[in-house]
């Protein structure tokens, strides 16, 4: 089975290219949607990051507000850096039982759609990375 990454801006086509690749047959792993799974209601990774940023984070439902948090980790660093700490490793977990999970069933193809795939440094996990580039004009 051949892993791959997938990643590029926003708004250049990774969707696109990702849902032409499920099509085709590949299993598609979504960061974005692992990183959501990984602070859901109940999870132990909203426990964590409730414990680090205080229950103010939370909407009415015990969800994460995203818009919240991001008044705690967007303007400071440290915080930032805390959330990641918290929720990158989670993600890499979820990530390697999905991968794994596509393994055992015989798939010959995981695409992992990561958006910021180089800027985390996850490039060698990769047979190839799949890059997706548009110019500003193109970009929606």
């Amino acid at each position: 089975m051949r892993v791959v990454g997938l990643t590029g801006g926003i708004g250049s086509g990774k969707s696109t290219v990702a849902a032409i690749l499920r099509a085709l047959g590949a299993v598609v792993i979504d960061a974005d949607v692992l990183a959501r799974e990984a602070v859901a209601p109940g999870s132990p990774g909203l426990a964590e990051v409730v414990a680090r940023f205080g229950p103010d984070i939370l909407d009415p439902d015990g969800a994460l507000d995203r818009r919240a948090l991001g008044r705690h980790v967007f303007k400071d660093a440290a915080a930032r850096a805390d959330l990641n700490a918290i929720v990158h490793p989670r993600v890499g977990q979820l990530a390697a039982e999905r991968i794994q999970a596509a393994r055992d069933a015989g798939a010959p193809l995981v695409v992992y759609d990561v958006p910021l795939l180089y800027e985390s440094g996850l490039e060698a996990g990769f047979e190839a990375v799949i890059v997706v580039y548009v110019d500003e004009a193109t970009q929606r």
